[in-house]
């Protein structure tokens, strides 16, 4: 994992996770920070999603057997939610119509879907997770 140096000043923002409560901070570089130091990631179990919304994000963060993956939470073919829906492997179904998404690339797996998800570049550090925006 790659250092991240200094990312300077955060600005405080809260998400959960069934009754955890998560503080979410955004920084000053292009990446954002989308959990805190005082949560473990053990609290998203692998197979697990957590739903984080800062600012016109929407975001869905998927652990994958201890590896993290974030797409925007937001179904591309109706008003589903990704982090509501089911996940088997690395692919997500959507709770709406159960279209199903790639976690790892966002691509399309079944229809009725047909646009893929966006994902985010994401690192994990010192029990953090980052995304690039």
């Amino acid at each position: 994992m790659s250092s991240l140096g200094n990312l300077g000043p955060a600005f405080g923002l809260v998400g959960t996770v069934g009754s955890v409560i998560l503080n979410i901070a955004i920084v000053a570089v292009s990446f954002k920070v989308l959990t805190s130091a005082d949560v473990s990631f053990g609290d998203v179990a692998p197979g697990a999603v957590l739903k984080v919304e800062r600012d016109d994000l929407t975001l869905a963060i998927f652990n994958l057997d201890g590896e993290f993956f974030v797409t925007d939470d937001h179904c591309t073919h109706g008003p589903g939610s990704l982090s509501e829906g089911f996940v088997e492997g690395d692919v997500v179904e959507c709770n709406f119509h159960g279209g199903q998404f790639n976690i790892r690339t966002g691509a399309v797996v079944a229809p009725p879907c047909m646009v893929p998800i966006k994902t985010y570049a994401t690192i994990v550090e010192e029990g953090k997770v980052f995304i690039e925006v």
